[in-house]
């Protein structure tokens, strides 16, 4: 279910996303300021999640046919272990930038308007860093396509 059709923007929720710093696969704090101003996909998933597992190949060709355009497409791992998360990305060859929300998934995906917390959860931004899209549950390859043309809109 989109919880945003194209077209419709929301600018306030993704301060949030701006505002927080997370964990970088190599144990780094990383602040997401770095991408203000790039359109981008961000989709929160977890290990343990099935539905990820399945999206998450869709966003790595997702990654590939867009980057080129500047899109960000950018993983949020509701984990705590980098290098179980770094293992993973291997195992499901994620080729895509990859942080870790330890303590703040929960909190950070509410304030992007997930309100059940539920996995995976997809905010597309646009790069006056508008909430475009948004779309709790797994993406499929259509949606992930009018979601990057929505970004870079």
């Amino acid at each position: 279910m989109l919880l945003l059709a194209a077209g419709m923007v929301h600018a306030a929720g993704s301060e949030a996303l701006f505002a927080a710093t997370l964990t970088a696969t190599d144990d780094k704090a990383f602040a997401l300021d770095a991408y203000r101003g790039k359109p981008m996909i961000v989709n929160f998933w977890a290990r343990w999640c099935a539905p990820c597992r399945v999206e998450i190949p869709e966003l790595a060709k997702a990654h590939d046919k867009y980057r080129k355009q500047g899109l960000v497409v950018l993983g949020i791992g509701l984990e705590d272990k980098a290098e179980s998360v770094r293992d993973f990305m291997k195992a499901y060859e994620m080729n895509y930038p990859v942080l870790l929300a330890r303590d703040k998934g929960i909190e950070l995906m509410q304030a992007l308007g997930n309100s059940k917390a539920g996995l995976p959860y997809t905010v597309v931004i646009n790069r006056r860093g508008e909430i475009v899209m948004s779309k709790l549950g797994a993406m499929k390859k259509a949606e992930l396509d009018a979601a990057g043309e929505a970004a870079l809109k």
